[in-house]
């Protein structure tokens, strides 16, 4: 793995680890965002939100694009802390640390990369109590999207009545989902959720995924994060662990830990795995069947 600081976009300090395969670039004067991942010389396939491109300071949070880590239940002072400062970086034994000061309600995230030879990288993202009460928080931890992007979800396995009787999981709606709209295919086997640059609303959806991983494609580029399910654990909004955000310019893959009380001075963490796979890939289930599950294995 390769690590240099380099100028991305009018950011000046930015972290970039590479090897043969693949590229990722960490924002340090802001965030951290991992604000890029994709092929050595090939597309984005993250959102560059072009208006705050290199921008630094001011009292409003700015969504930046590419990936971040949040706390839930989501709140609208504590969640929106406006992260436009420089974050501290530590390089050792090959795992990058982004470490972001300490937040109003003393929460400090932190986010630890690795990068495998075969193009994996591991992602553990951290919330530690640098306050003097304690707080439940969750880690949550959305990558958003280019436009276009198709996020996979695995559905629970199908199962026919009266064969099994109780339910398989929890699928989670907001105000404003619109279970109709075009965007959301619902399979046997997957939902899907297309984004549309030209869709004027908003629409979000959350389930609890014990399969373990959720997916994006585009651009002929298959995304999967992969994630651990516990089976003991609570989680946020009605028991979600993966939940999907979409309008007109992004589409966000999310994923949430468990509930966890921090009491001062304590931490919890949070892993993600992630993959990229040149790949052609169909809207049919038996597409997905073909050309995911075996990445996903």
């Amino acid at each position: 793995m390769k690590f240099e600081i380099i100028n991305y976009k009018g950011w000046k300090n930015c972290v970039r680890l590479s090897n043969n395969k693949i590229e990722l670039i960490a924002t340090t004067d802001v965030g951290p965002r991992i604000i890029r991942f994709g092929f050595l010389k090939g597309e984005n396939l993250f959102k560059e939100v072009k208006s705050d491109l290199g921008s630094v300071g001011g009292k409003k949070w700015k969504l930046y694009g590419g990936h971040r880590l949040w706390h839930a239940p989501e709140h609208k002072t504590r969640t929106y802390w406006p992260d436009n400062v420089p974050v501290k970086y530590q390089y050792k034994g090959k795992k990058l640390r982004l470490i972001q000061q300490v937040e109003a309600c003393g929460i400090q995230k932190e986010i630890e990369l690795s990068m495998s030879p075969s193009g994996k990288v591991t992602l553990v993202h951290v919330l530690r109590n640098k306050g003097t009460k304690s707080i439940e928080l969750a880690p949550w931890c959305l990558t958003v999207m280019k436009e276009n992007t198709r996020v996979i979800l695995p559905q629970e396995k199908y199962i026919p009545h009266p064969q099994y009787l109780l339910a398989a999981r929890p699928l989670v709606l907001w105000h404003y989902t619109d279970m109709s709209d075009s965007r959301f295919t619902w399979g046997k086997k997957y939902i899907q959720v297309q984004q549309n640059p030209r869709s004027t609303t908003k629409q979000k959806i959350g389930l609890l995924n014990k399969a373990n991983w959720a997916a994006g494609y585009v651009s002929g580029v298959l995304f999967i994060k992969k994630y651990a399910y516990d089976s003991k654990a609570e989680y946020p909004d009605y028991g979600c662990n993966t939940e999907v955000y979409t309008d007109s310019g992004i589409v966000e893959i999310e994923t949430l830990g468990s509930l966890s009380k921090i009491l001062p001075g304590k931490s919890v963490k949070y892993e993600e795995v992630w993959s990229l796979h040149k790949t052609g890939l169909g809207i049919s289930e038996k597409s997905i069947d073909n050309g995911v599950l075996k990445y996903v294995r």
